[in-house]
């Protein structure tokens, strides 16, 4: 589904060159979950973005689904991201004065989709996160669990086959974020694949596998299951020591 090889990203900062990502290769499989960790600067939003086709990378190749995303237009990426990829983010992103079925129906107005499938899809993916009963209310009128999982409906109502998320329970309490977690590891179980950035090990070790990231680079890589604390997950590896 997912394979990079050879990933860099170079940002320019007061003059001077940050190696926000150096050398990162990765294969993803279909249907897999996958936890990426690391210390605040090590490159983790950074990686998100190139998965998610909203940044570009200096140098080496990144195939998603079989098509090398640096040989595609502007308009391909946005089909690409459109019709593949969907978004969760840490802070919601939804628009406040609009009710949290429109809020859902926004991706499917910019697809040009009939009014009818529209309103068809956007009772199916709340009814899909338990908010049938809350359509009608504007994002203020929700908890931060209810709108995050507005959030997490309208990521998906377009159908995705990958699901970035990026600390998706960074903003919620205990019982939201487990609630957010179960959901995902529903649509996981049901074929999505899945990457999530979480500074946090309990959500790591939700996932199938973990790349730690650590100045850039791929420092380690273990299964969900073997992520314990993260100051050893974070240390950076002495030279020569493979990941």
């Amino acid at each position: 589904m997912i394979r990079l090889e050879g990933i860099s990203r170079t940002y320019q900062l007061g003059g001077q060159p940050v190696h926000a990502l150096e050398n990162v290769s990765e294969h993803i499989r279909p249907g897999e979950h996958v936890a990426i960790m690391g210390p605040s600067g090590s490159g983790k939003s950074t990686l998100l973005n190139v998965l998610g086709c909203l940044d570009r990378p200096d140098a080496g190749q990144y195939w998603l689904d079989g098509r090398e995303v640096g040989t595609l237009s502007d308009e391909e990426l946005t089909a690409v991201r459109r019709d593949l990829i969907g978004f969760v983010f840490q802070s919601f992103h939804l628009i406040p004065r609009l009710t949290a079925a429109e809020n859902v129906e926004l991706p499917m107005v910019f697809a040009g989709l009939p009014r009818a499938d529209r309103r068809r899809k956007v009772e199916a993916a709340l009814a899909a996160v338990d908010l049938s009963g809350r359509m009608d209310h504007r994002p203020d009128q929700l908890s931060g669990g209810e709108r995050q999982r507005v959030a997490l409906a309208r990521s998906t109502v377009m159908g995705p086959r990958v699901l970035l998320a990026d600390e998706p329970t960074g903003n919620l309490d205990t019982t939201s974020g487990r609630q957010i977690l179960e959901l995902l590891d529903r649509m996981n179980e049901e074929g999505i694949t899945l990457v999530v950035v979480t500074h946090d090990p309990s959500v790591a070790r939700r996932a199938d596998r973990v790349i730690v990231l650590v100045d850039g680079r791929v420092a380690r890589r273990l299964a969900g299951s073997e992520v314990m604390g993260t100051a050893d997950l974070f240390a950076p590896l002495e030279a020569g020591t493979p990941p």
